[in-house]
């Protein structure tokens, strides 16, 4: 829209008073979410989220659709802009849980998780049910292309 820096910022204030009491709460679980992500905690697998939303919100978000029980700990941006680059996300929490890439798989339905997980030694499952086209996940040449919900659950059955 051709903001400036501090129209910009005032912009996403206004986005943001909106979305932290009404559009947070206007998300949907996909069906099927829930038996997959009991089917990888019962593995013993440990689930994170990395969002480029904000921490808040996506904590928010899983707390209210009842999924956070089964993430060990949810990473998002910070309100400033921190880590809003889902590659520098993707590092930090690696960083911090010390996993080790061999043994850790991205699963994302956009370019950004795609390229999240080329740069930091991820292999990475593209997911069609979500926001990405068939392309654009395509061009990243994942490990993994599962084009439905089921098709990933019986991945890990």
């Amino acid at each position: 829209y051709g903001f400036d820096e501090a129209k910009a910022w005032e912009a996403m204030g206004f986005y943001r008073e909106r979305f932290a009491v009404t559009g947070l709460y206007e998300n949907e679980v996909f069906e099927g979410v829930t038996p997959l992500l009991e089917t990888l905690v019962a593995q013993g697998r440990q689930l994170f989220i990395a969002t480029s939303k904000p921490q808040v919100y996506a904590r928010e978000i899983a707390r209210h659709f009842d999924f956070a029980r089964h993430f060990k700990v949810i990473y998002g941006s910070e309100l400033d802009g921190t880590r809003t680059n889902k590659v520098e996300l993707i590092r930090h929490l690696m960083a911090e849980q010390g996993l080790n890439p061999a043994h850790t798989l991205m699963i994302g339905d956009r370019k950004h998780d795609l390229i999240g997980a080329r740069d930091n030694g991820l292999d990475a499952a593209a997911v069609g049910y979500g926001f990405g086209s068939f392309e654009e996940l395509n061009s990243f040449a994942p490990k993994y292309h599962f084009q439905t919900l089921t098709e990933l659950h019986q991945a890990f059955v």
